[in-house]
């Protein structure tokens, strides 16, 4: 059987981690209604690395890992979706959604400093050019609605820096650590200690846990896409990504993620879509095309 075109892989990702993953905002939004967001984590990603093991499983591949694998799964799962998911959701709660999708977008500059500061990577023009692009559509994307401080807000803003700043390190350290060599594999050994631990959250803070067969059908179905959809396709899209581009290319996903959020939100919930907002869309996406656009320049 011949095996797929590493090209078309590498196309096929970035689709998932830009359309699904900026479907989820629409996703979470409907189950997070009804289901409290530390247990909608854990519920989330504990079953999706539970079913990447048995499809696995199936499909004969092996579930291996050494003591050093395992160290560096945890860590980059800690990262990604216990601190950089779940704390991020818990920040909301001081920070309007609009302000923190902004200082999320920092993501991409936050992965060329840290290049620049663990590997000496010079930064390119075109990156450069491409982050600044960004930072200016998802202001005119968030600015349309005023962002009102509330009391607690600079703590929030904070965590959501430091969030920010995790998951780019974290993006930075998958791309260079030794773990399953399946990038199937090691997707679900990072969801399952995540999820593990979300859970351990959550019992920490007396979360409310509600039975599955309490979920209205709407929440039912929002969840089952975010563990398929969301979970195991996207974030094994995800760590196969790290592995084969750049990983301030893989961070442009900051930038188109909003814009599908945005164009699904007038779509299915008759959200409001202006022409500033077409405008933002459309700057985003040239940023993204410069920092993806293999023809670059050194400063």
């Amino acid at each position: 059987m011949p095996k797929p075109n590493s090209k078309v892989l590498v196309i096929l990702a970035f689709f998932a981690i830009y359309f699904i993953w900026g479907s989820t905002y629409l996703l979470n939004k409907i189950a997070v209604q009804e289901i409290p967001p530390l247990m909608l984590s854990s519920f989330r990603f504990t079953l999706a690395g539970t079913s990447i093991f048995v499809i696995a499983r199936i499909m004969k591949f092996s579930l291996k890992i050494t003591r050093k694998q395992f160290l560096n799964s945890t860590l980059a799962g800690f990262l990604f979706l216990v601190y950089g998911n779940g704390v991020f959701v818990w920040a909301l709660k001081y920070v309007d959604s609009g302000f923190a999708a902004l200082l999320a977008s920092t993501q991409p500059l936050f992965v060329l400093l840290l290049m620049r500061l663990v590997d000496g990577k010079k930064m390119k023009r075109k990156s450069l050019i491409g982050i600044s692009l960004g930072v200016i559509g998802m202001y005119l994307l968030v600015s349309q609605n005023e962002l009102s401080l509330k009391e607690g807000s600079v703590v929030g803003i904070i965590m959501i820096f430091t969030c920010v700043l995790g998951w780019s390190y974290a993006s930075i350290f998958v791309s260079k650590a030794d773990l399953p060599s399946n990038y199937f594999v090691s997707t679900g050994y990072q969801m399952v200690i995540s999820g593990l631990l979300l859970t351990f959250s959550s019992l920490l803070f007396h979360e409310t846990w509600v039975s599955p067969l309490n979920w209205s059908i709407k929440v039912q179905s929002a969840m089952l896409l975010l563990i398929v959809f969301g979970g195991i396709v996207a974030f094994t899209a995800f760590n196969y990504l790290l592995k084969k581009v750049s990983p301030e290319k893989v961070a442009t996903s900051a930038y188109v993620n909003p814009v599908i959020a945005l164009f699904l939100g007038w779509y299915i919930l008759n959200e409001q879509m202006t022409l500033q907002s077409i405008i933002a869309a459309g700057i985003l996406l040239t940023g993204v095309y410069f920092i993806t656009s293999k023809r670059d320049e050194s400063n």
